[in-house]
C-alpha cells in the first residue's frame, strides 16, 4: 500500500499532462501530494522531515509555475530537491561529521560504520546525478520529453535501491540461530 501512495501523484500528474497540459497537471500534482501527505500524517501521525520538503517544494515550485504560467519552475524542482539532499548529507558527513542516514536510519539498520560511510558518500552521488540528469533533460528537452522522463526516470531510484539492498544485506545482523 506504501509503494502505491507514493507514487499516486506522479501517475496523477502523467495523467493529467497527457490529457491536458503542464499546468492541469502541476495543479493536479499539488493537490495528489497534499492527499498523498494526509494519508502518510494519518497513518503513522507524523511527517518525515523529506516528506515536509518534498511537500513544500511542491506547492512553491507549483504556485510559481501556476502564478507565472512558466512551466520551467515545476520542471527545476527535483534538481533543486536533489541538489539540496546531495549537499545537506556531503555537509553534514565532511564538515559536522556526522552521518544523517545513520542517524535517521540506525535504529532500522544495525550497520557497522563503515557501510554507513559508504551508504552516505553512495546517496550523495546518486542525489547529485539526479540533479544533473534533470536539469539536463529540463533544459534541452521537450516538457513532452520531460514528463516522460520523469514517469519513466523511477527506473533510477528503483535500481539504486535494489543495488543498496543487495549492498548492505551481508551486513544484517540475523536473529536466528545458525543450524549448522
Amino acid at each position: 500500500m506504501r509503494i502505491l501512495i507514493d507514487f499516486l501523484p506522479i501517475l496523477f500528474f502523467f495523467g493529467a499532462y497527457k490529457y491536458y497540459d503542464i499546468y492541469v497537471a502541476t495543479a493536479v500534482l499539488m493537490a495528489a501530494t497534499t492527499v498523498q501527505m494526509l494519508i502518510i500524517y494519518a497513518l503513522d501521525r507524523k511527517l518525515q522531515m523529506m516528506h515536509r520538503i518534498t511537500l513544500a517544494l511542491i506547492l512553491v515550485f507549483g504556485s510559481a509555475t501556476l502564478l507565472l504560467h512558466d512551466e520551467r519552475f515545476i520542471k527545476w524542482k527535483p534538481t533543486v530537491l536533489y541538489a539540496a539532499m546531495a549537499i545537506a548529507l556531503a555537509v553534514a558527513l565532511w564538515l559536522l561529521k556526522k552521518n544523517f542516514l545513520k542517524i535517521l536510519l540506525g535504529s532500522q539498520l544495525p550497520l557497522p560504520d563503515g557501510v554507513w560511510h559508504r551508504l552516505n558518500i553512495a546517496w550523495i552521488i546518486y542525489c547529485a546525478f539526479m540533479a544533473l540528469i534533470n536539469a539536463y533533460v529540463a533544459t534541452y528537452f521537450s516538457t513532452e520529453a520531460w514528463v516522460s522522463f520523469k514517469l519513466w526516470g523511477y527506473a533510477f531510484p528503483l535500481i539504486f535501491l535494489v543495488g543498496q539492498g543487495i549492498y548492505i544485506a551481508p551486513h544484517l545482523k540475523t536473529d536466528e540461530p545458525s543450524n549448522l
